[in-house]
């Protein structure tokens, strides 16, 4: 007769017990298991008895059995996880056949009363972590143990040693015990990604009001008083100091530029065994369209799948992206968490509620529409094995994959080009604090619960986390992988977006603003000048483009050629204009040479046009501070029409 074990192949099997059909091995096998299991060759190599996995084997081919021991010696893990993760074996199906081979209750949970679990929902939420839930029953305290969470070798040997500890024990699975914890623990989940951070650290939450922004308000209503009672020497003050800050805006990318050398580092050949469970992170929203090539994306990564911990956090009314996924039918190491209602709707909301189920000691965030470079989460473990403890952060190096779409895109790609692959990368050798890129950042799981984690009302919350991690006295690197992203092809998208970093970079600035003083002992002094240039510079820089841009051209016409004020003004313009174009230009243009993209390049030619248009997105952005501070406009993906990673190495 013919079964199918856990969504895997069917298998068919005689009365006697030997396998005499052909097994397809499920997508999230890794090639070479694959092919090891399509090809039925057993391993070479001795392996021992893997006695978790005894109490299914009759339910599985033996040839598989071997394939799946061998595994279980390479990747350091229990040979359940090697069926389970591979789609071999349904979890629960191994659940309840282990539960049942050491005589102990299988507990779905899903009609426990909440009263039962001793636990307040705070630690209750904890379970997921340890894989362990205490529950009271008639004959006392009782314990429900999730295998796949713990070592199920050891579980066998404790409830086979004798005693009295293991009649206590019951099991359930991953699934079942996550459902129970989402189900009765729903408030502190939500209101552990909503206010946390606003608790622990408020002086560090956007949502505790932006004091500075009144402070600078007020200082825009003295200048403009000041220039009604002296307008000549009140104007050319402002653009003294407008032009200087400017300048030296220019001066740190410059500084960037000269302090980078490009090396690529490999990873070292760390073995399988001696990985760590690595969880990913995937805040989706209306991405039904990007699924299929994200999952794949994140399949081809060169980690074990058996230790990788994959969250895709979805919004409670996001139908058709839950559906998407739900058809490809994905099981370990996927995980749907659904971020609570409660709240605004921002990325960093659904990365909280998904960061206590996190498993891993180690921990990333993609986007929908990323493709990182399959070797990437062994790089950034390579640079935190080579870094000190204070190293709590890598950023990887992102890239526009649809350079070829339109001119925006093109602009797009130098612009990331100079930013990831020149600029980030010379700061980050001087060690001074980072604003991170919205994806592709790796982080200590630890370090990261221990500083707040993400702020969920800062609508830009990689270049806050950035800042926070610097005032905690962490440092952040960049490592030499890639990830290819989309970039909006048409002006309104782009202009949605930009808007929406551009005022999540003046949350960031007036948040950590609150306290110079403090701001300055914790950053030290080039820390708090490299965040004035970084993050309060790039905005000013934006808002003030356009007016030095005005103004440059009304002196033109209009000033007197024998007026040295007017000679003055009209070179301080020049100057300020010309050098931010040059030293972006130039960035950009060493970004592109090293991406081998200089055919791209001429796009630096519309670089003036370009300025102007983020100009606008920042003016967009003040006004939107200061009517909605909190309004999320979501980026659109999978439109793109083109793509390099696609067309092969010659293409990137």
């Amino acid at each position: 007769m013919a079964y199918r074990v856990g969504g895997g192949a069917a298998i068919a099997r005689t009365a006697e017990d030997d396998w005499v059909g052909p097994v397809s091995a499920p997508p999230l096998v890794p090639k070479l298991a694959r092919n090891s299991i399509e090809s039925l060759q057993p391993s070479r190599h001795p392996h021992p008895r893997c006695i978790e996995i005894d109490c299914v084997r009759h339910l599985i081919p033996p040839a598989i059995l071997k394939i799946a021991a061998q595994r279980a010696i390479e990747a350091d893990v229990g040979a359940d996880r090697v069926l389970i993760t591979w789609g071999i074996l349904n979890e629960d199906t191994y659940v309840a056949a282990l539960a049942a081979s050491l005589n102990m209750a299988f507990e779905p949970l899903s009609r426990m009363p909440r009263r039962r679990c001793p636990l307040p929902d705070h630690q209750l939420v904890d379970a997921m972590k340890t894989g362990l839930l205490p529950l009271f029953s008639d004959d006392g305290l009782r314990f429900v143990v999730v295998p796949r969470l713990v070592d199920s070798r050891r579980l066998i040997a404790l409830a086979t040693a004798g005693g009295d500890l293991a009649w206590r024990l019951c099991l359930t699975s991953t699934a079942q015990l996550r459902e129970f914890v989402t189900t009765h623990a729903a408030r502190d989940i939500a209101h552990r990604a909503v206010n946390e951070l606003q608790q622990r650290h408020p002086d560090l939450s956007a949502m505790g009001g932006l004091s500075p922004l009144l402070l600078f308000l007020t200082g825009a209503l003295a200048t403009t008083g000041a220039a009604i009672v002296a307008p000549h020497a009140t104007i050319m003050t402002v653009e003294l100091v407008f032009g200087a800050i400017f300048l030296a805006w220019t001066g740190l990318r410059m500084l960037g530029l000269l302090s980078e050398r490009y090396i690529r580092r490999r990873p070292r050949p760390l073995t399988d065994d001696r990985l760590p469970v690595y969880t990913i992170a995937v805040a989706l929203y209306r991405e039904a369209a990007a699924v299929p090539g994200l999952v794949q994306a994140l399949r081809e990564l060169h980690y074990p799948l058996e230790k990788l911990d994959i969250k895709f956090v979805l919004e409670p009314d996001d139908r058709e992206t839950r559906d998407a996924i739900d058809r490809m039918q994905l099981g370990p190491p996927f995980e749907i968490i659904v971020a609570p209602p409660e709240g605004p709707r921002t990325k960093p909301k659904a990365l909280n509620a998904a960061l206590p189920f996190a498993r891993g000691s180690f921990m990333t965030v993609f986007d929908a529409e990323d493709r990182p470079e399959p070797d990437q989460l062994r790089l950034a473990l390579d640079a935190f094995a080579a870094g000190d403890e204070r190293l709590a952060c890598v950023q990887a190096r992102l890239t526009i994959d649809n350079t070829a779409d339109s001119w925006l895109t093109r602009l797009f790609t130098a612009e990331y080009a100079g930013l990831f692959d020149v600029f980030l990368p010379g700061i980050a050798a001087w060690r001074f604090p980072l604003p991170l890129g919205g994806s592709s950042n790796h982080f200590r799981t630890p370090v990261l619960r221990r500083i707040g984690a993400w702020d969920p009302y800062n609508v830009t919350e990689d270049a806050d986390l950035g800042m926070r991690l610097a005032r905690f006295g962490y440092r952040t690197g960049v490592i030499s992988s890639t990830t290819y992203e989309e970039a909006p092809a048409r002006f309104g998208p782009w202009l949605r977006q930009r808007t929406r970093w551009f005022k999540g970079w003046m949350q960031t600035w007036l948040v950590h603003m609150r306290s110079p003083l403090k701001l300055a002992d914790e950053l030290g002094m080039p820390g708090f000048v490299v965040f004035q240039l970084v993050v309060g510079g790039t905005v000013l820089a934006s808002l003030i483009h356009v007016l030095f841009a005005m103004l440059l051209v009304f002196r033109i016409a209009n000033s007197a050629p024998d007026d040295p004020a007017a000679r003055m003004a009209l070179g301080l313009y020049t100057a300020v204009l010309m050098s931010g174009y040059a030293v972006s230009g130039v960035l950009a243009f060493v970004g592109l040479f090293r991406r081998g993209l200089l055919r791209y390049s001429w796009a630096l030619l519309l670089m003036p046009v370009y300025w102007l248009l983020l100009s606008l997105a920042a003016w967009r952005a003040l006004l939107q501070l200061l009517f909605s501070p909190y309004r999320w406009e979501k980026t659109e993906h999978g439109l793109a029409r083109t793509s390099r990673l696609a067309g092969g190495p010659s293409q990137r």
